[in-house]
């Protein structure tokens, strides 16, 4: 892991100087390849001194990988003169970054091997610099987790306003690296040898349905989906941990300690299942879970109608998710509001003992409204225990849903007309505005849209008409009338 991160630095160099020798970026008194080295050292100074004083493995890693000589108090003063520890750092993309869009968003360099993957590449080292700076210390804190993540999503957001952020881009060091010294782009790929050899399949197609899903398309994947701000901080901010656990044990230290049982907190149709099943696949991605199924089960499943069937309900249930996810929906159910010939309370402490026995096989979600459950891990102490992380997945504001019903519609190869498009926002509005106690987010969009797509054949049937216009478009008075 160490060499990969040092030839992506050297790669990295390596393009600074080609971008330079481009004629962008030459105006500024510090050379690109240089302040790229500057602006990696500002990143690791930015997350030092989460503990108080830097140690000496991280110190050395820092020296090591970007060829300074610290020492002592030298890092700490640095940071002060660059004021890295201010908020606003965090806020500010680095001008070497800049540059790097510049080239890549212009496309004014021709080079075969990073063409218009320059800026991501330089992201990614940023992120696989910081994960590995953490990984040296013999304890990894949330804090220098939320820094790395608040960095890293600030990164991410530039490169999406100029549509260069792709996370399954499969970034590779370029072997042998770059040689730096040479002024232009064709003559340091030349010298590579990179010319040369055939282009990987990876530089000449995405990745294809049927292949193996990376951490980073999945991450894509969540991230591309509409809304869940908060809940896509959340998610990255454990994937960084989990990344940096890993590189702690390749290289034998002490793994942090992190519960992996996860609150999902939130109304109904707001993306909590969408978002298990892909953290399932995640983790399996990382390594932490071997299959990386999710197990979907309410209250129904895991309680039985009489003595000691609950208790062999629910450990089939667990049975049939070890190696992934037990997502269990409406969890408050199983303990609100019950009397003494409940079984429900045999279901939780059913399960508090399997999460135990396979604490390294199986992870649990649990989910429901935010008020019941907080009622319900106020239930049991060994609930509140093993549950620390909540994740708050708040409604969809009416924009949101109507992006919702657009992408629903687009899967199944549908379109609104002028009328309808403006029906469905006001129904959306009114309905978000009023938010009845059976509002459910996705639910509702996709109820309507079943409704409408019911109306719709029932009017092209009465037509006689079948044209591809037809057939595709829903008008207004498919969507009136229909009660949810």
């Amino acid at each position: 892991m160490a060499d990969k991160l040092k030839d992506l630095i050297e790669t990295c160099y390596g393009m600074a100087a080609a971008i330079n020798a481009a004629g962008i970026g030459r105006d500024e008194q510090m050379k690109l390849q240089a302040a790229v080295r500057f602006e990696f050292l500002k990143f690791l100074s930015y997350l030092a001194y989460t503990e108080g004083d830097v140690k000496q493995q991280e110190l050395d890693f820092i020296n090591r990988m970007l060829g300074y000589a610290f020492q002592g108090g030298e890092l700490a003063q640095f940071r002060f003169n660059e004021r890295t520890a201010m908020p606003e750092y965090a806020q500010t993309v680095p001008k070497a970054l800049k540059y790097f869009v510049l080239a890549d968003a212009g496309d004014k360099m021709k080079d075969t091997v990073y063409r218009k993957k320059k800026a991501i590449t330089l992201v990614e080292t940023y992120r696989l610099l910081g994960q590995s700076y953490i990984a040296q210390d013999d304890r990894t804190t949330e804090k220098e987790i939320r820094l790395l993540s608040a960095y890293m999503k600030m990164l991410e957001d530039f490169l999406k306003e100029y549509g260069l952020f792709r996370r399954n881009a499969n970034i590779q060091p370029i072997l042998p690296v770059i040689d730096r010294r040479k002024e232009k782009w064709e003559d340091s790929v030349k010298a590579a040898g990179v010319q040369q050899r055939p282009k990987p399949p990876e530089e000449e197609k995405e990745q294809e349905e049927g292949e193996e899903e990376t951490v980073e398309s999945m991450l894509a994947e969540l991230n591309a989906l509409t809304g869940l701000t908060a809940v896509k901080q959340e998610v990255n901010h454990l994937v960084n941990l989990m990344q940096v656990a890993k590189l702690r044990r390749e290289q034998g230290m002490k793994e942090p300690t992190v519960s992996k049982h996860l609150v999902f907190s939130g109304n109904p149709g707001t993306g909590k299942t969408t978002v298990a099943r892909l953290l399932a696949k995640i983790y399996r991605s990382l390594g932490i879970l071997s299959q990386g199924q999710l197990v979907e089960v309410d209250r129904g499943g895991l309680v039985g109608g009489y003595i000691g069937q609950t208790a062999t309900k629910t450990m089939d249930v667990v049975d049939e998710a070890i190696g992934g996810i037990l997502f269990v929906d409406e969890a408050y159910a199983l303990t609100v509001g019950k009397g003494d010939g409940d079984f429900g309370q045999e279901a939780v402490d059913t399960l508090l003992k399997a999460m135990e026995d396979n604490r390294d096989s199986l992870i649990v979600v649990v989910a429901g409204y935010p008020d019941l459950m907080e009622e319900f891990l106020s239930s049991n102490p060994g609930l509140r225990s093993r549950f620390s992380r909540f994740i708050e997945f708040e409604d969809y504001t009416p924009d949101e849903l109507y992006d919702i019903m657009l992408g629903m519609c687009k899967k199944q190869e549908y379109v609104l007309s002028q009328e309808a498009e403006e029906y469905v926002k006001e129904f959306l509005q009114k309905r978000c505005a009023d938010k009845p106690d059976n509002f459910a987010n996705a639910r509702d969009v996709r109820n309507v849209l079943e409704h409408a797509i019911t109306n719709q054949a029932a009017r092209v049937i009465e037509s006689g008409k079948s044209d591809y216009d037809t057939l595709a478009k829903l008008e207004k008075s498919d969507f009136e009338n229909i009660r949810l």
